[in-house]
This record gives structure tokens, C-alpha cells and sequence, in this order.
């Protein structure tokens, strides 16, 4: 990790979003001693949502995630470790088989589940531990692939709007189909390696809400763009006037 980067973006952030949390950052490592590894789940089978075992990264805990460490087979798979899903999955994501399988009904058909999950991108894990680390706590030999904000509308305005500030393109953010997980990880992980990164915007997974603040949503920012935003920030509109209002109210 550049220090000076991280330096330079924790004083920006106090000047122009005083109050609003900080990123955390996500990168694969081999180093089993990367950061304190998240215990199984007690009973095998178990569910737990990845998003859930996450807090405690934003709160400033670094979290190490292996394959044994998730109880969530979405968590497996959006994360990069594996390809698998549960079985009869396009029915669980549809309207489920009666007698054996609760449907979510996020999607209209198995067929249109099927359809989608064919345009899903697949993540192979590039080590065999995934970090995740508070921006604050961000160490020099850290190679961070993402800034992930979980922030409440006034913040991801500003945010958003600093994404497209520099961006010819409409949708300098997009907001793809997805579990609350893939939009985190999975997608900003492969905009990384694009040659127009984008920003993400996530956490409209249903079933992932119970698991952050009610007021928040996330967006995500590959460091390929993350780096020019920061380096946008004090010739934007976070120095006007209009901008003051809002960081105002942040600050309250």
C-alpha cells in the first residue's frame, strides 16, 4: 500500500466527510497470519451471512476468511472459492418446489435464474485468504483491490458524484443483480482489471439487509478508480458551497 495515498486520503476525509465511516479494504493473501482467521460455524450446515461476520472489520477488526471459514455457500462462491451453488438453486432463487423448497423470489423463473446466473462472472481466488481491513489500519506491505464504503445516502451522494466527476460516461457507478457479497467483492474485483473501472453500488440483497443498518447501502470502488478519485477530491464540488450543506449535515 502507498502510505502517502492512505495518509493523504484520511485527512481529505475528515476535511470534505467528517463523521462518515471509513472504507474497509479487501486483498487475497497466502499468509495464514495475515489477520486473525473467522472461526467455522459451530454446526456444519449452518447458514451465516458473510456480510454479518464483516462488521466487525468495519468496527476495525482485520478478518482473514478461508473456505472453512464461511457458513454461507454465496460467500464461498462470490469470494472465489469456490464454483459450486447449493442444489436446485434456480429454484431457491424463483419461487422455490412446494413440499421441499422455500423460494426467495428474486427472479421470476428458474429459466430466468439460469439465464442470469450465465452472465455471472466466476472468481477464481488468487490466494488462499481473503483480508479485510480497515483503511486506517492498511499496512504498507497491503496490496488493497477495493475501497468498500457502507454509508447512508448523504455520504454515498457525495461519493457517487465524485465517481462520475471525472468520467465521460454515464454510469461511472454501476448497480448489478447480485448478493450483498459479489457486490462487494466479486464485482469490484474484475473492475479492477478492466480498462474503465467502475464504481458498485450494493447491498439491495434482501436477504443481506438484516445484517447492516438500516439507513445503509454500499459502494465500492476498484483502486484503479479509488486512486484518481482521491487525487480529484480537492478540485471537485466538495469544495463548494452546496457541498457544505451536505457535509453538514454528515458531520450531525
Amino acid at each position: 500500500m502507498d502510505m502517502q495515498l492512505k495518509d493523504r486520503f484520511m485527512k481529505l476525509w475528515v476535511r470534505y466527510f467528517d463523521g462518515a465511516e471509513l472504507p474497509i479494504t479487501f486483498f487475497y493473501t497466502d499468509k495464514e497470519d495475515a489477520a486473525p482467521k473467522v472461526k467455522p460455524p459451530k454446526r456444519p450446515g449452518v447458514h451465516r451471512c458473510v456480510i454479518a461476520d464483516i462488521a466487525r472489520a468495519r468496527n476495525g477488526k482485520p478478518l482473514c476468511f478461508d473456505i472453512n471459514s464461511m457458513g454461507c455457500e454465496g460467500g464461498k462462491r462470490y469470494f472465489g472459492f469456490s464454483e459450486s451453488l447449493r442444489p436446485n438453486f434456480e429454484y431457491f432463487l424463483s419461487y422455490g418446489i412446494p413440499g421441499e423448497l422455500t423460494g426467495e423470489r428474486y427472479k421470476k423463473s428458474p429459466e430466468l435464474v439460469n439465464t442470469i446466473m450465465k452472465r455471472v462472472p466466476t472468481l477464481h481466488a488468487p490466494g488462499k485468504y481473503i483480508i479485510f481491513k480497515r483503511w486506517d489500519l492498511l499496512d504498507k506491505g497491503d496490496n488493497p483491490e477495493a475501497a468498500i464504503f457502507f454509508s447512508p445516502p448523504d455520504a454515498i451522494s457525495g461519493l457517487f458524484t465524485l465517481a462520475n466527476y471525472d468520467e465521460k460516461e454515464l454510469n461511472g457507478v454501476f448497480t448489478p443483480f447480485g448478493a450483498g457479497c459479489a457486490t462487494i467483492v466479486l464485482y469490484p474485483y474484475f473492475e479492477n482489471r478492466s480498462r474503465h473501472p467502475r464504481g458498485v453500488l450494493g447491498m439491495f440483497d434482501v436477504s443481506a439487509r438484516p445484517c447492516v443498518q438500516k439507513d445503509l447501502l454500499t459502494i465500492t470502488f476498484p483502486m484503479k478508480k479509488f486512486k484518481a478519485m482521491i487525487g480529484n477530491m480537492e478540485e471537485s464540488f466538495l469544495i463548494t458551497e452546496s457541498w457544505k450543506k451536505v457535509k453538514k449535515r454528515i458531520a450531525s
